[in-house]
């Protein structure tokens, strides 16, 4: 047999032939895990710089998902690119190498020493060196590489809301100093997208990539005193889901990483219109095939190549061959040992006759030449070997199976002396001895069974009182032994499978001890018992040796007797339950819980088909069920992740209500409810918030709820579009003015912060 390791990325919606043959139900949907989002050489528009004049607005939003660029004349970002600086030192080059957004995902190397320019989770420029490191990168892209006297235009930033002073202090100094900017101007994102889709008087709700925010609007202007925050949006929906995917699949062979988490989240997660009543009912299996979602990842498969029959055929007829003499040798074996210990049992025997009426300087010399330390251990021994003698020759030599013969055999020569007997004679005599043992202990051995069952019977008698006396006594009793059954059974199935790995394993315990035992059947020195510190063998020693433990079947009979016994004993008090019990069904049996078709916990692991746990390829899919919903569930009920904040509606309810008594400024923000950012792009999004805001509002109350055209590029259109206006110039911090009033020095208009936070 040739085993094969062979890297398998599988293809969309494939499956085998054989699936298809043997599988009533339709192949399942598979969804790839999404390479490292990589993008390759991408030629820089340099067009666009000998299209600009120096009035021309350079636009930028500065998002901590995407940082998107162009000029004010483009009707969309020329550049998109994450905000990520990857550093590396060449050692063949001598040289220090930067890559910049998609690029740094270039390769293992750079995706290692990958640094985002903003604080995780929120929109906080930390790293400075790698902001300005992205500024250089879109400059460059958009043709203004090769000028030395800097950029020499306007340049137009977005900024979080209530973003810190410090912050924008430094921005400022960065596009003065370093690039040489004519003129700032800074913007909220959601406000440009607000007003560049006609807004003038509503509720702004943004949730982007870092949080959630809500803008009442009034006369184009944002009432900042009212403006509130939720500490949730798109990074930590997908830092979330990573979180609950580890957790599920804590031993996950394949690595899930943050890119990848954030394209699940995008693509396969949907707001529920009822979450509750979903959630309970989303597990179960009649449509589960829809609900649940097969991520893919690469995998390495072992291909088995299969030999031909006539190959196949002579295989086994050499394995059954070697079986066979395997066989017989151990029959002739045990049949070997059978007779050494019959003939110790008689020496010991006739050792113990022999110490009758001696001195006792006499018996310790006797003892002493055959290595006893007293008379105690001689009968110790006696009885040990009575017993192992008596389990041997009822395994490999049998009993009579008619009574009646066992009762007619007779043994006249135990009745005749020694002395009159000749060697033929005396070795027949010791014969009939063995003989008579045998019967004897067949005898004694039925009579135990026959009590055996009678205490059996009597006690099913009492346990049969006692439940028509005391039901309730009885069931919390047998409730009880069945969860000690269960306990015991299933403790007694995990150590089975940890013994049949650790046989796999030549330096375990467990593999050691059973070449000792290998070693002992192999030995083919015959003798008395062995002594401590003599007679050791090195079987195994040798690789050559461990063909014969190759061919031994592994496992305990025994063990497997008292596993089936344990599993007999719990479907008996199962079936008890069943019958008396009426909390008691069959969902609650043992087998029904391992059956996975009726298990809950494989409909959230596996999904609605069966696992194998050989199977490299299912061993790297990821099931996405609950948490399609449960996800971006969170915006509405932030407790669901440890979030002490109030939910979306919650909030948006409580500005309309208490912030706004006026029955006309009400009116007017319910009028025009604006939904923007990436995180609203979820399917079914806009019916939710609108359903659940609609519940907690006056009656009276007129909602109306609308999104952005392009909830991604409306803020940077609606920069560009702010750059064109004619009081533009008017609202930017120029040169001279930052010269003079320093980095600290802010005009306020209706499109951003404020001065004084």
């Amino acid at each position: 047999m040739t085993i094969q390791s062979v890297r398998i990325f599988e293809p969309a919606n494939a499956f085998s032939q054989t699936s298809r043959r043997s599988s009533p139900k339709p192949p399942p949907r598979i969804w790839q895990a999404s390479d490292p989002p990589f993008k390759g050489y991408q030629p820089a528009p340099s067009d666009g710089y000998k299209q600009s004049s120096s009035s021309t607005a350079i636009v930028i939003d500065n998002g901590s998902s995407l940082v998107r660029a162009g000029w004010s004349f483009d009707k969309a970002p020329r550049l998109s690119l994450p905000a990520n600086v990857a550093r590396y030192r060449d050692r063949k080059l001598n040289r220090t190498c930067m890559y910049v957004g998609y690029d740094a995902f270039a390769d293992a190397t750079t995706r290692g020493q990958i640094r985002s320019a903003f604080e995780p989770g929120s929109s906080i420029v930390a790293n400075w060196d790698v902001m300005e490191g992205i500024l250089d990168y879109t400059f460059l892209k958009l043709g203004l590489g090769g000028v030395e006297e800097g950029i020499g235009r306007p340049v137009v930033m977005t900024e979080p809301i209530a973003n810190l002073g410090y912050s924008r202090k430094t921005m400022t100094e960065l596009l003065f100093e370093c690039y040489s900017a004519s003129s700032v101007a800074y913007g909220i994102d959601a406000l440009l997208s607000y007003r560049y889709n006609k807004g003038k008087n509503g509720l702004v709700v943004s949730s982007s990539h870092s949080a959630t925010h809500v803008i009442p609007v009034l006369d184009s202007k944002p009432v900042m005193s009212s403006v509130s925050r939720l500490n949730w949006g798109g990074y930590h929906g997908a830092d979330y889901l990573l979180k609950l995917l580890r957790l599920k699949y804590p031993t996950f062979p394949g690595k899930m990483t943050e890119s990848q988490a954030q394209e699940m989240v995008r693509d396969h997660c949907y707001v529920s219109q009822d979450f509750d009543g979903e959630m309970r009912n989303y597990l179960d299996w009649t449509g589960l095939e829809d609900r649940d979602h097969l991520i893919q990842y690469p995998f390495t498969e072992h291909v088995v190549v299969e030999k031909t029959e006539e190959e196949l055929a002579k295989i086994a007829e050499r394995k059954k061959e070697s079986g066979r003499r395997l066989q017989e040798q151990a029959a002739k074996m045990r049949l070997d040992k059978l007779v050494r210990k019959e003939q110790e049992l008689e020496y010991f025997k006739d050792l113990q006759q022999r110490l009758v009426n001696q001195t006792k300087k006499e018996i310790k010399r006797l003892l002493d030449e055959d290595e006893f330390k007293d008379e105690t251990q001689l009968d110790r021994t006696i009885k040990e070997l009575e017993k192992s003698v008596r389990k041997a020759r009822s395994k490999d030599v049998g009993g009579p199976d008619n009574p009646e013969e066992e009762e007619e055999q007779t043994f006249p020569l135990l009745d005749v002396p020694d002395e009159q007997l000749d060697e033929a004679g005396l070795k027949q005599k010791r014969h009939q001895r063995l003989m008579k043992s045998g019967v004897e202990a067949r005898a004694r051995a039925k009579v135990e069974k026959a009590q055996e069952k009678a205490r059996a019977a009597e006690e099913e008698r009492r346990d049969e009182a006692r439940r028509q006396t005391d039901l309730n006594g009885w069931l919390e009793g047998k409730r009880a032994a069945r969860a000690a059954s269960e306990d015991a059974y299933l403790q007694k199935i995990k150590e089975r499978d940890r013994m049949k790995a650790d046989l796999g394993n030549r330096k375990s315990l467990a593999s050691q001890m059973r070449m000792k035992t290998l070693a002992n059947l192999a030995s083919d020195q015959p003798g008395r018992k062995r002594r401590r510190g003599g007679d050791d063998d090195n079987f195994g020693a040798n690789d050559d040796d461990w063909g014969v433990y190759r061919t031994v079947q592994t496992g305990d009979q025994s063990e497997d007797e008292e596993e089936e016994d344990l599993g007999a004993g719990l479907k008996n008090i199962e079936a008890q339950l069943l019958q008396y019990d009426t909390l008691f069904t069959e969902h609650n049996t043992l087998e029904a819980q391992s059956d996975w078709t009726k298990s809950l916990v494989h409909a959230f692991l596996r999904g609605p088909r069966p696992f194998d746990p050989e199977s490299q390829k299912e061993a790297h899919q990821i099931h996405l069920n609950v948490e399609r919903i449960r996800v971006p569930e969170i915006v509405f009920q932030p407790a669901i992740a440890g979030l002490d904040q109030a939910g979306l509606v919650e909030i948006v309810a409580g500005i309309i209500n208490q912030r706004f008594t006026a029955v006309q400024d009400r009116d007017a923000l319910l009028k025009d409810v604006f939904l923007s950012g990436g995180n609203t792009l979820f399917q079914g999004f806009d019916e939710r918030f609108s359903r659940d805001l609609r519940s907690v509002l006056p009656v009276e109350a007129i909602l109306s709820v609308r999104r952005a055209a392009d909830s991604l590029n409306d803020a940077w259109r609606g920069a560009a579009q702010w750059a064109r206006e004619p009081g533009f110039t008017a609202v930017s911090v120029t040169r001279e003015e930052y010269s003079e009033k320093g980095s600290e020095y802010l005009k306020e208009h209706d499109r951003g912060n404020p001065a004084a936070v």
